[in-house]
């Protein structure tokens, strides 16, 4: 889906309609997906016959308006690497980035040095970075060590735009919630299999500057399979989406000033497939009279 008279590809401004104390205003939603460098991409058509990783991201800047960036929770960002990847992205493509695994699953020792070498490499992202995404595990749950361990994580991030997303059901609670809303981080809104303890899908915004959504596809199978193939696999229908966005957008977007929808069921090239889709959903809505 390409832009008109300028405007970013997949970037969709919703009107918010009747029902609502925010009616008559726009809310910038930009749609893309969980990385863009797979060459099961090209295997699967999204990618023509032949494109090496270097062409990817111009590539992908076609269809998106935002990216987020996975190699960044494997490995720690290096500025010199983001540095030659912003001046090869198109212009109006925006980037979120996942904080790395060691300040997050693994926790290391010294993650205070590692979270300043952290900051020091995503610098070239500059004012083209919606979110710092801090990606918590499963397990992680809301012991006293763990609130404590997230707070001084978010206190070293506070100058950065931040988002987290929790996946142990303890976390969905008022007092969470205000206390994001205190720090103006964002809390991640999950589609996800339904499973026992997990995190459940919300509307609620707790940084009227920004709403982030993930959508992780719904192969409840294959999330307990433990293989990131099948975890990955699920190819959304348009009955879906049209539904999410009845329950969970058309709320979040009367409540904050931009979004981001990001889709992470890189399998067989889903996710793009999904994010355009989506995006063209966006874009024939209209504001509903009550």
């Amino acid at each position: 889906m390409n832009g008109k008279n300028g405007d970013s590809p997949a970037k969709v401004a919703l009107a918010i309609g009747a029902g609502s104390t925010a009616r008559g205003r726009v809310c910038p939603v930009y749609v893309g997906t969980c990385g863009y460098s797979y060459t099961e991409w090209v295997d699967s058509g999204f990618y023509p016959a032949g494109t090496k990783s270097m062409e990817m991201l111009g590539l992908y800047g076609r269809c998106f308006s935002v990216v987020e960036l996975n190699y960044t929770w494997y490995q720690m960002a290096r500025a010199d690497a983001l540095a030659r990847m912003v001046e090869k992205a198109p212009a109006h493509l925006l980037f979120a980035a996942k904080l790395t695994r060691t300040m997050t699953h693994e926790r290391a020792d010294n993650w205070r040095e590692q979270l300043q070498m952290y900051r020091q490499g995503i610098a070239p992202l500059q004012k083209r970075l919606v979110a710092v995404l801090i990606q918590l595990p499963p397990d992680f749950d809301r012991s006293i060590a763990n609130r404590t361990y997230l707070a001084a994580l978010l206190d070293g991030l506070h100058d950065v735009p931040v988002a987290v997303e929790f996946r142990h059901c303890s976390w969905a609670a008022d007092p969470v919630f205000a206390e994001l809303e205190r720090r103006q981080v964002t809390l991640v809104t999950v589609d996800a299999p339904s499973l026992p303890g997990f995190f459940p899908a919300l509307d609620v915004v707790t940084n009227p500057a920004l709403f982030y959504v993930r959508f992780h596809g719904r192969n409840k199978a294959g999330w307990q399979s433990g293989n990131m193939q099948k975890k990955f696999n699920y190819d959304y229908s348009d009955q879906e989406l049209c539904a999410w966005c009845d329950q969970y957008l058309s709320p979040m977007a009367a409540k904050a000033d931009r979004g981001i929808l990001v889709f992470n069921n890189h399998v067989r090239a889903q996710a793009p497939k999904n994010g355009r889709r989506l995006a063209a959903i966006l874009a024939d809505l209209r504001p509903r009279e009550s």
